[in-house]
């Protein structure tokens, strides 16, 4: 797989990105059994053996069983850790955490960011990560107190970069307004069937200030996978029946499958968007990753992007 430099920071790692939040197969963790987690670490080697060496988790993905899994499997291969790009997020807190009347909500105080990243390099076995995020954008949240976390978790040596998920464009510019340390990535929501980031500032953003855009649910969750044929849920306005055929035209011609269009399409945009493989399966797990390797061009790029959209452009 052809490497990418991972926003301003200098690190290289593989043009798609594996995610780690399936690999437990349920949210639950008392679910989680010997036979999952043995499963979950074949496949964290086979996207390592496929090329992928940026690892993106959370510390909400079953409660840490996946940072967990994930921290086993780079035991397991001791050489993995000096070759790959590990990734986690925090600042989502569960009800009940930590008072039993405590609501689900957002916390990126210093003081929480703090303990949550050392709870995650705790489960990861790992003294320092290469990227942390803050996952979901906090109402309450401070950009000089993030700033602080930042330094602090850098300085002491616990994470190398950082980067956002989910985020407001004018968020972000406020924070990189008093923060010191550069921000290399934002995760979003970017797929065919969810084209907002194109038209609502953030590409724009990552391409002006040098942040890798992340691409969570690429395949808008196996919609735009090998197979699907049902609608997208009512409250998209894309539809599979417009777009499908589409998709099934340039792979057909390109000789791949219809994922490996659908994710270079994404990777085909000027601000670099980094595709998230969240599949546990060995065989697409290498089909995706041939996605690297395919480069359309404007009028492929466009027929699928009036495709997604429905209509047509003004």
């Amino acid at each position: 797989m052809r490497t990418v430099e991972l926003g301003a920071s200098g690190l290289k790692c593989g043009a798609l990105a594996y995610g780690c939040w399936r690999i437990a197969r349920t949210w639950n963790p008392t679910e989680v059994t010997a036979d999952i987690e043995a499963a979950g670490r074949r496949a964290i080697h086979t996207a390592y053996d496929a090329g992928y060496t940026l690892f993106d988790n959370a510390d909400i993905y079953t409660g840490g069983v996946c940072e967990r899994i994930l921290g086993q499997a780079l035991r397991e291969l001791p050489a993995m850790r000096e070759r790959v790009v590990i990734a986690t997020k925090g600042g989502i807190r569960r009800p009940g955490e930590p008072n039993p009347g405590s609501p689900h909500r957002y916390d990126s105080s210093a003081e929480y960011l703090m303990a949550a990243c050392e709870a995650s390099l705790q489960r990861l076995q790992l003294d320092c990560v290469d990227l942390y995020m803050i996952h979901r954008e906090d109402f309450l949240g401070d950009p000089e107190e993030i700033a602080s976390a930042f330094d602090r978790l850098h300085e002491s040596g616990k994470a190398r970069f950082f980067g956002l998920s989910n985020f407001r464009p004018g968020f972000i510019a406020a924070l990189l307004k008093v923060c010191r340390q550069p921000i290399v990535t934002h995760q979003l929501e970017i797929s065919l069937a969810r084209l907002a980031p194109f038209t609502d500032g953030s590409l724009d953003q990552c391409m002006a200030k040098r942040m890798t855009p992340l691409a969570w649910s690429p395949l808008a969750g196996g919609l735009m996978g090998d197979g699907a044929t049902k609608l997208l849920p009512a409250q998209r306005a894309y539809k599979l029946e417009t777009l499908l055929p589409v998709l099934d035209e340039i792979a057909s011609a390109r000789g791949v499958s219809r994922t490996v269009i659908a994710l270079a399409w994404l990777m085909r945009h000027p601000s670099g968007i980094m595709p998230i493989i969240g599949t546990a399966n060995p065989d697409r797990i290498r089909e995706t990753a041939k996605a690297a390797d395919i480069q359309l061009d404007r009028e492929e790029w466009y027929r699928l992007f009036v495709a997604a959209r429905g209509e047509p452009l003004p």
